[in-house]
């Protein structure tokens, strides 16, 4: 197997692991506006991956796993840094938040109220914050 394949298959291995969680795929700018009016309602967490790192694939795995077991009105969304990094950069500007990988942000009433990366997302923490 190529190293390209090898790639691809980590990819297709990403993008069949998001399939259990109600992620909605954040792959255009012009998603920030609604995130931010969604963030009035209900909080918004996005998860920031990259496709090619090992911790960010256990970091997605460990958090989809929680994830499960929590009920609550959240919506979800999942960027794909290495297909959509200028969205990442703009997330960066309109929250303030400096782009890391995996990293999660959580969108409350227009303003980030938590953003943690690698193994610091504390899902404790997230659940605590979006009761």
């Amino acid at each position: 197997m190529s190293l390209f394949d090898k790639l691809k298959s980590a990819r297709d291995i990403a993008k069949e692991s998001i399939i259990e969680i109600p992620w909605n795929i954040l792959n255009e700018a012009k998603q920030l506006e609604t995130i931010l009016k969604e963030s009035e309602e209900v909080p918004v967490l996005i998860f920031k991956h990259s496709t090619r790192c090992e911790i960010s694939k256990s970091v997605l795995k460990t958090f989809e796993n929680a994830f499960k077991l929590l009920e609550t009105r959240l919506k979800l969304y999942y960027l794909d840094i290495w297909e959509y990094r200028t969205i990442s950069n703009k997330i960066e500007k309109q929250f303030g938040v400096l782009h890391e990988s995996p990293q999660v942000l959580i969108i409350k009433n227009g303003k980030s109220i938590y953003d943690a990366s690698h193994y610091d997302i504390d899902f404790e923490v997230i659940k605590k914050l979006i009761k």
